[in-house]
């Protein structure tokens, strides 16, 4: 087999150029919509997130307020003849 000729060579790298750009091309399309789909389930989940804050806000606030002292924890006497 005979040596490629110097044309010859540089239209065999743009062949390979030119598969690696589609091919990059289709990765870049599939990251764009697996970025798409995270973005859109990171927004739902902010969102999820934010209502059950204000359902947890309410549900406080509907609590009695002797409640809050009363869920202090006891406090202990301190044992002096402990060793």
């Amino acid at each position: 087999m005979q040596p490629l000729s110097p044309t010859e060579q540089i239209a065999e790298r743009v062949e390979r150029l030119l598969l690696r750009y589609e091919e990059l091309q289709r990765t870049n399309a599939l990251l764009s919509s697996q970025v798409q789909t995270l973005t859109a389930e990171r927004d739902s989940f902010k969102s999820r997130l934010s209502a059950a804050r204000a359902r947890i806000d309410a549900l406080l606030d509907r609590l009695p307020k002797q409640a809050d002292a009363d869920a202090a924890p006891p406090e202990f006497p301190s044992n002096s003849s402990a060793p």
